[in-house]
């Protein structure tokens, strides 16, 4: 696909130059497929993403068909002026309809709204969340599938705090929060996983339907509760390294506002868990 002049900036070439960039577990031998292929289906709640949902949706589908992967991609635009519906419906046209899923819902009621809202279109019988920012390389979908199979697990979330992770395109400051965070939770949670502040996750369909209907938190400390609920339902969860580039377009919602509430979101857990 030839990208509109638009989308030819010195942050949109170094963004796809990481993104198609080739990771080392690439190189293996894929495995067999079993007689019933499983299907992936990939939840991306979008508002305002015009700019970045034409590049992620071309990575997934890259990154799938590359791996031979049975997959479908819901968009689940939340009524977004800026014309993202209008891309996800020409996506459609370009990749079909059987691939392309545009699943509009009711105005910004929560992530666990959005994923609910999404599971009930889903066809696959797992389920990968991440952000339609692109912050979230596709290309480590395939070592997410690769671990989930290794040893059966649940839930297979990525790790920017471990093995080869890594964080780029952050200042000093927003590193320490997100670090600092990460911390805090450890301590206090005990968790049993890393990056509980990621979102950037492949689940058992029907392992996030029910963790969804246990948790009850809103914003950033949501995605820190699923793992929480999921340790006290006793869920196994594996770990892939991930590096994490900063926006490419648009800002980070990370404000003063957003760290008050994941403190509270936290003392209430740590409090009740």
């Amino acid at each position: 696909m030839k990208f509109p002049r638009k989308y030819q900036s010195h942050e949109f070439r170094y963004g796809l130059q990481e993104a198609n960039r080739t990771p080392p577990w690439a190189h293996r031998q894929p495995e067999e497929r079993t007689p019933q292929q499983n299907k992936y289906s990939v939840l991306l709640p979008t508002y305002n993403k015009c700019e970045n949902l034409l590049l992620i949706v071309w990575l997934l589908v890259k990154s799938f068909s590359k791996s031979g992967i049975n997959y479908e991609i819901i968009i689940m635009d939340d009524g977004s002026p800026d014309g993202t519906r209008d891309v996800a419906e020409q996506l459609k046209k370009i990749y079909g309809s059987d691939k392309i899923l545009l699943r509009p819902w009711k105005k910004k009621l929560g992530l666990g709204t959005a994923y609910i809202h999404g599971i009930k279109h889903a066809t696959g019988n797992y389920i990968i969340i991440m952000d339609a920012d692109l912050l979230h390389r596709p290309k480590f979908i395939p070592e997410f599938i690769r671990k989930q199979k290794e040893d059966n697990f649940d839930i297979v979330s990525g790790t920017r705090y471990k093995g080869n992770g890594g964080v780029y395109g952050w200042d000093f400051k927003r590193k320490l929060i997100s670090h600092g965070a990460n911390f805090i939770t450890q301590i206090l949670l005990r968790p049993g996983a890393y990056d509980l502040t990621g979102s950037f996750r492949l689940y058992r369909k029907e392992v996030l339907q029910k963790l969804i209907e246990k948790c009850v938190s809103k914003g950033f400390v949501f995605q820190m509760e699923m793992i929480i609920q999921a340790r006290q339902l006793n869920y196994t969860i594996g770990k892939v390294p991930i590096t994490f580039v900063g926006h490419v377009y648009g800002a980070s919602k990370l404000g003063g506002n957003e760290i008050v509430s994941f403190l509270k979101g936290l003392l209430t857990l740590f409090a009740t868990t």
